[in-house]
């Protein structure tokens, strides 16, 4: 999914689509791959609303099945903030019938959270020069 536009949002839309690799039953989409977009969208939202941010929990309501090879609209939206965590609320929809809901709760980590392996460290690394960019423009 891609990358939400400024830092500070409150709100994150994007679709996308699940095709033949993601079926959980013929012609319908695995559960955990739709608990897992709703995680993404919503986890995305909360790290750029508050950098960094990881899943403490997600709670995803499953209302129907979701098909395959159709466009899907996820949207996630800031519900509210105490201290360290960001609660996100999001949805899955196609046209306007909601498919999934989820309810999550993100806590903002240190960014050294991610630096303790080697690959950690080359994203922070990516990361720092990609801020450091952008606080020039």
């Amino acid at each position: 999914m891609p990358t939400p536009r400024e830092e500070g949002a409150t709100e994150y839309e994007a679709t996308f689509r699940f095709d033949e690799r993601h079926q959980g039953g013929p012609g319908i989409a695995h559960g955990g791959l739709v608990a897992a977009a709703l995680d993404e969208a919503c986890g995305l939202l909360a790290t750029w609303h508050r950098f960094p941010s990881v899943t403490a929990r997600i709670f995803v309501r499953f209302r129907r099945p979701v098909h395959i090879n159709r466009d899907l609209h996820v949207r996630a939206w800031v519900a509210g903030t105490r201290a360290t965590r960001t609660h996100i609320d999001g949805e899955l929809r196609e046209d306007a019938e909601v498919l999934a809901a989820a309810h999550g709760a993100f806590h903002h980590v240190p960014l050294e959270h991610f630096l303790q392996t080697p690959e950690g460290r080359a994203a922070g690394e990516l990361w720092r020069a990609r801020l450091d960019r952008g606080s020039r423009d």
